[in-house]
């Protein structure tokens, strides 16, 4: 991919939701498309704007991929421009120098990885060290359980290893992804998840690094009750403790909700959302799983979409780039928002959000 002869892209950082998720879609789309971006207003309505260490990698990390010319980014810049050259697919190693998000910096990495030739030989592996298990930004076990079931059923080949756990504030994590460049299939099924079909399971899991073992099983047996409570059938919630490797200390807890689907493609008939908390201090265990049971109960009693908020902002620009689709959302962020806005400043994509009643929206990405 050559670099652009285009004129740059004018990107107000400051735009809808006005985060950090505007630099990492900027720079995918920006080595995908060839287009230069020049970014200011960075994170400029957050307490601490400008570029922070995890943002810095995300454009550091992007000129490594795609032999970029980069100028103004450094700590605290509240703007830079970025011209990217050819996305080289690799083994690479990037190390954020914080607990800051790996899950982000792998996002803004994935895109252009997937999309960087059609020789599916040119495996890319990204090791990324940080944190892990981050409050605002997807863990990665949202990412292993969420995310990368989605892109499958888009034909897309990822996997990520959690080699090492990170929390705040030491973080110290290490996470391993290995990407098979995409190579979309001519009979390739459109992807679309709008019927919630009968619900298969619901499993809890708990972990902790370097604390009691028992703050895991109180989370657990406190969500399970709740759940029952509710009326869920206790035969489709299991239950799993497990001890995190790592430095520091953390404890997280997720659910995993399984439901069939009336039509998807690639013969994957079900879909799983993930709901995830960061233990904290002075909440007690039990606390948490009433929260975590609380998202569940949120997701099955509220709403008969498919795909909750977190992972709606997220299937927008694999969908754009990999030939469209629609799915059943329970609500429109101003993060999906402006998620929507940029993608059309780079790509001749029309997204729309169809809502059908206040129990869910139809997202429909046409490419």
């Amino acid at each position: 991919m050559p670099i652009s002869k285009t004129k740059s892209l004018k990107i107000d950082g400051s735009t809808g939701e006005g985060g950090g998720q505007i630099i990492r879609t900027a720079l995918s789309l920006s080595m995908l498309t060839g287009i230069p971006i020049e970014i200011s207003n960075i994170r400029a309505g957050r307490s601490k704007p400008g570029l922070m260490r995890q943002h810095l990698m995300c454009v550091q990390a992007s000129q490594a991929i795609s032999d970029a010319n980069v100028s103004g980014a450094d700590l605290g810049s509240s703007s830079f421009s970025f011209t990217p050259n050819t996305i080289k697919s690799g083994d690479y190693t990037f190390d954020i120098g914080s607990a800051g998000s790996t899950s982000l910096v792998l996002q803004t990495l994935l895109p252009a990885l997937l999309f960087a030739n059609t020789n599916q030989h040119s495996k890319s592996t990204v090791t990324i060290k940080g944190g892990t298990h981050n409050p605002l930004a997807p863990t990665t076990d949202f990412l292993q359980q969420a995310f990368i079931p989605a892109l499958t059923k888009l034909g897309m080949q990822i996997d990520i290893e959690c080699l090492q756990a990170g929390f705040a504030p030491v973080g110290g994590g290490t996470i391993k992804a290995t990407i098979t460049p995409f190579l979309r299939r001519a009979n390739s099924l459109p992807f679309k998840i709008i019927e919630r079909g009968e619900m298969m399971s619901v499993e809890l899991v708990a972990s902790v690094l370097n604390l009691e073992y028992d703050i895991g099983t109180r989370e657990l047996a406190s969500a399970k009750a709740v759940l029952v409570e509710s009326g869920i059938d206790d035969t489709l919630i299991t239950t799993r403790g497990h001890k995190l490797l790592g430095i520091g200390e953390g404890n997280t807890c997720y659910a995993k909700v399984t439901h069939k689907v009336g039509e998807t493609n690639n013969n994957e008939h079900c879909h799983q959302e993930i709901f995830t908390l960061l233990g904290e201090k002075r909440t007690s265990a039990e606390k948490m799983g009433n929260r975590l049971a609380g998202l569940v109960k949120r997701y099955l009693f509220k709403t008969d979409a498919l795909v909750d908020e977190y992972l709606t902002d997220q299937l927008l620009l694999p969908l754009a780039l990999s030939g469209g689709g629609e799915f059943t959302a329970r609500v429109i962020s101003q993060h999906t928002e402006t998620q929507a806005w940029l993608i059309k400043q780079f790509l001749p994509v029309e997204i729309t959000f169809d809502v059908i009643d206040n129990k869910k929206t139809v997202v429909k990405v046409t490419a």
